[in-house]
């Protein structure tokens, strides 16, 4: 799992439109980053999409990322998860459900419907139900994504478009294979299926808007420089380049290598450009951070957070603040970690340094508590367990602590029976 405060954001200026379009609560919704350089999106955990950064830097506009995105709400829309688990069981097999579990590593492989077919075996009626359901569920997402890209004011060619790029990876990777042993309709019969639709839109024509395709080629090469090694990132973006994109890229990749003063210089034509952009202000603070340089950092994260709020920002923050080391300073810490896990609850970033600011507070039964809930969330049970029993053995029986700490000795328990029963 990637935190990244600017990708966050312009997901969600993707998202919510659909969401709305969909009759969906856009705050019961949540979206989250993947670090993995597969082309790869699901729906999964009820309304919850998970987005792989491999597709975000495949994707060639806004209105790309926009169509995977509809084509996942779709699913949500559909009810397609609990439908799903029925066709399990109406399959009467296990393998499928093994098959079902093992689907990230089989995506990882490189080619999903073959290893997803490998692990099926068994029945080869059963195989074939299962997957045949699982095609028709892409196709209805597919016509979704359509309606809803239009009733949120996108054109629907982004949709095809990115099913263009899909269909070109599976010949690549020659992942055509039997149509009948797939999960997923082959990419030319997905974009056949879609064409049609696609032309009759009134919208077929509408171009994304110029400030989404900014700041899309701006996420894109932030993250490039985030998750490539240094040097294909200035291969990719050279000094000879200029653009906005190629400051952005290089400044990411010399932080990367400990070059703090030339990723500053890097950064700096963008902040002169743009003063207000709070993610700016955050690289800055974050290239100082991560060069030793504590007290530089501050300012430029006080500054992107009071810009725009953001709870890993403000977990950045926090960490400049207790590595600064004074009470008043873990004070401040304390009391914005406490403020983003309220709303955040689910950041074992934000858990890890809430840990250390109660430890230098004094307050050894609350750090270990949030150390607890830390590796809990990081799907680390075992150090959990052990942190949960510390603070059990610290805490004063009867107090709100001491019953959380209850409830996550049995939230660990039923952790540690799913990773067994997997």
């Amino acid at each position: 799992m990637v935190r990244d405060a600017e990708i966050e954001h312009i997901l969600a200026i993707y998202a919510k439109p659909l969401f709305e379009a969909a009759n969906l609560s856009p705050g019961a919704v949540k979206t989250y980053l993947v670090h993995d350089d597969t082309l790869n999106a699901f729906v999964a955990g009820g309304q919850r999409i998970f987005v792989f950064t491999g597709l975000i830097l495949a994707t060639r506009s806004p209105g790309e990322l926009v169509g995977v995105l509809a084509h996942e709400t779709g699913h949500i829309r559909g009810g397609h998860l609990s439908r799903t688990r029925d066709a399990i069981a109406n399959a009467q097999t296990f393998s499928i459900l093994a098959a079902l579990l093992g689907g990230l590593a089989a995506a990882a492989s490189g080619n999903a419907d073959a290893a997803a077919a490998g692990l099926l075996g068994g029945s080869a009626g059963s195989q074939q139900l299962f997957l045949q359901y699982s095609r028709t569920q892409e196709s209805t997402a597919d016509q979704a994504a359509i309606k809803l890209m239009e009733r949120a004011g996108w054109s629907p060619r982004g949709m095809v478009d990115f099913l263009g790029v899909l269909e070109e990876q599976e010949i690549i990777l020659g992942q055509r294979g039997n149509p009948y042993l797939r999960s997923h309709p082959l990419g030319y019969e997905r974009i056949q299926a879609l064409e049609n639709l696609v032309r009759q839109s009134p919208l077929r024509d509408r171009p994304d808007p110029p400030e989404l395709v900014r700041a899309h080629t701006m996420m894109q090469a932030k993250l490039y420089g985030f998750t490539q090694r240094p040097s294909e990132t200035f291969r990719k973006y050279p000094e000879s380049d200029t653009s906005d994109q190629a400051h952005y890229a290089r400044s990411v990749a010399l932080m990367q290598q400990a070059r703090t003063d030339e990723a500053i210089r890097e950064l700096a034509p963008l902040l002169e450009k743009e003063p207000n952009n709070p993610f700016f202000h955050e690289l800055k603070g974050q290239i100082y951070l991560e060069g030793g340089r504590i007290e530089e950092s501050i300012p430029p994260l006080r500054e992107a957070l009071s810009l725009s709020g953001h709870e890993t920002i403000a977990v950045l923050l926090a960490q400049a603040l207790i590595a600064r080391d004074t009470e008043q300073d873990n004070r401040d810490a304390l009391k914005i970690l406490e403020s983003v896990v309220r709303t955040d609850p689910d950041s074992p970033a934000a858990w890890q340094q809430l840990s250390i600011a109660y430890g230098r507070a004094g307050e050894i039964g609350k750090s270990m508590l949030a150390g607890a809930e830390q590796h809990l969330r990081s799907g680390k049970p075992k150090f959990a367990r052990e942190q949960v029993q510390r603070a059990l053995g610290t805490l004063k029986p009867g107090t709100p602590e001491y019953f959380r700490a209850q409830d996550l000795d049995i939230a660990v328990e039923a952790l540690e029976r799913q990773l067994k029963d997997r």
